[in-house]
C-alpha cells in the first residue's frame, strides 16, 4: 500500500499534546475535543473539509492521536503523530489517484480491533482522489463499521466526494484563515521579513505551506514572477507554445528537487534492510522488491510534477481573477483588493485591452486545463492549448 510515513510532529508540537500543532481551527478543535472524551458526541466516520494548507491533516492526526490515546497517555499520541503507532493506519498517495489495491488495504485495517488504544483509526488523506470504483470499496466499512474503528477522511469539500460517501459521514469544515494570520504565523515560525510574509501569505492564497515556502526561498518567488509575466506577454501560439515548455520545465525541475533526496534515501533503506552493502550487486531474488519501490517514485514523481503544474494553473487563475475585479471596478484603492498587486500596472492594462468576456473565457479555460490533468492528459499539450486561448480569446 502507498502508505507514507506521517512527518513527525511531535517533536515540534508548540502547545498541549495533541492538539498544539494545529492552529487557526478553535471551533473544530472544540467540537473534536469533545467527540473524543464523550461518546455520545463520537460517531465511526469523519470527513474533514477546507482549502489545501487549511490544516486538514494536522487536524486528523490530532485527532487520531486523542482517540487511541487511553487517559492521556503522551507516549501513544507522540507515536500516533510521528505515524508509528499500531492503532493507526494512514493513507497519504503518492499517485496521481488513490488504487482500488491501497482502499482494501485500510478496509481490512479497519476491521482490526485495536491492539493498544481505545480505538482504532484509519486516516485517508486526498480522499478526493478516489475514482467511483474505489469510493465503492469503503461503502460497506463505512455502513457496518466495526464497534471501535473511527475513518477520518481529508478532502477539499464534501463535492469533491460521491453523494453515499457523504451521506456515511459527519462533515466538519475547517474556516479559511486570513492573509494577515497566515502572513503572522510564517513570520513566527520563520522570522521572515513581515513584509515578505505578507506577500507569501497572499501569492499563495492562504496556503500555509506554499506560503511558507515562498516566504523562505527566493527563487521559488522569482520563478512565480517570472511565470506570470510571461503568460501575460503570449501573444501567439508559438508564445504559448514556448511558454508552456518553460511551465512544465521549471515544475519538472521543482518535483525532482522535491523527490531526489527522498528516492535515495528510500532505496537505500531498503538495500540496508535487505543487507545489501552500498555499491554491492543487487540479487535476483529482490530485485522484484527494488523495482516496487522504484514504482511508487516514479508514481510520486508523476504526483509531485502534476501537482507543481495545478499550483501554476492556481497561480494563474488568481491572475486573471485580479483582471476579472479590475474590470468590474472591484480592485480596491491602489490594488489593495488585488492578490497580485505587484502586477497592477500589467493587470491594469490588461483589465482595459480585454472585454470581460474574454477574462472569463480565459478563467474557464484553465478551471478546464486542472481538470483534464487530473484525468491524465499530458500536462504540455494541456498547457499549450490553454494558452492558445490566452493568446486569442477563443478557445482551440
Amino acid at each position: 500500500m502507498s502508505s507514507s510515513a506521517v512527518v513527525d510532529a511531535s517533536a515540534a508540537i508548540p502547545a498541549e499534546l495533541p492538539w498544539g500543532a494545529v492552529w487557526g481551527q478553535d471551533d473544530a478543535v472544540a467540537t473534536l475535543r469533545e467527540a473524543a472524551s464523550d461518546p455520545a458526541s463520537m460517531t465511526h466516520a469523519w470527513l474533514i473539509t477546507g482549502p489545501p494548507g487549511s490544516g486538514r491533516s494536522t487536524l486528523a492526526y490530532a485527532f487520531a492521536a486523542a482517540l487511541i490515546a487511553e487517559d492521556g497517555d503522551e507516549s501513544a499520541m507522540r507515536q500516533v503523530l510521528a505515524g508509528t503507532h499500531p492503532d493507526m493506519t494512514a493513507l497519504r498517495t503518492e499517485g496521481v489517484i488513490i488504487s482500488i489495491k491501497d482502499a482494501r488495504s485500510l478496509v481490512e485495517r479497519s476491521y482490526f480491533s485495536p491492539s493498544l488504544g481505545r480505538y482504532r483509526v484509519i486516516v485517508m488523506e486526498d480522499a478526493d482522489r478516489m475514482v467511483e470504483r474505489t469510493s465503492n470499496v469503503l461503502l460497506k466499512a463505512l455502513e457496518e463499521p466495526p464497534e471501535r474503528t473511527v475513518w477520518l477522511l481529508c478532502a477539499p469539500s464534501e463535492a469533491d466526494l460521491l453523494p453515499t460517501i457523504r451521506s456515511r459521514v459527519r462533515t466538519l469544515r475547517l474556516r479559511e484563515p486570513d492573509v494577515a494570520d497566515v502572513a503572522r504565523l510564517i513570520t513566527q515560525r520563520t522570522g521572515a521579513d513581515p513584509v515578505i510574509a505578507e506577500q507569501a501569505a497572499r501569492h499563495a492564497q492562504r496556503h500555509i505551506g506554499m506560503a511558507q515556502r515562498l516566504a523562505t526561498d527566493d527563487a521559488a518567488r522569482a520563478r512565480r514572477d517570472a511565470m506570470l509575466r510571461g503568460v501575460l506577454a503570449v501573444r501567439s501560439v508559438g508564445d504559448a507554445v514556448e511558454v508552456a515548455g518553460r511551465v512544465v520545465a521549471a515544475a519538472t525541475d521543482d518535483a525532482k528537487a522535491l523527490t531526489a533526496e527522498r528516492d535515495e534515501a528510500e532505496r537505500a533503506s531498503l538495500l540496508r534492510t535487505l543487507g545489501i552493502a552500498e555499491g554491492a550487486a543487487v540479487p535476483p531474488s529482490v530485485r522484484s522488491q527494488l523495482s516496487a519501490l522504484e514504482d511508487d517514485q516514479k508514481r510520486r514523481a508523476t504526483r509531485s510534477l502534476r501537482d507543481g503544474i495545478d499550483r501554476v494553473l492556481t497561480d494563474l487563475q488568481s491572475m486573471f481573477r485580479d483582471v476579472v475585479m479590475l474590470q468590474f471596478g472591484r480592485g480596491g484603492a491602489g490594488g489593495s483588493e488585488l492578490i497580485n498587486r505587484e502586477l497592477d500596472a500589467e493587470l491594469r492594462a490588461l483589465a482595459a485591452a480585454w472585454p470581460t468576456d474574454r477574462t472569463l473565457t480565459v478563467l474557464d479555460r484553465i478551471a478546464e486545463t486542472r481538470r483534464n490533468l487530473e484525468q491524465n492528459v499530458a500536462p504540455t499539450l494541456a498547457l499549450e492549448s490553454m494558452l492558445v486561448t490566452v493568446a486569442s480569446g477563443r478557445t482551440p
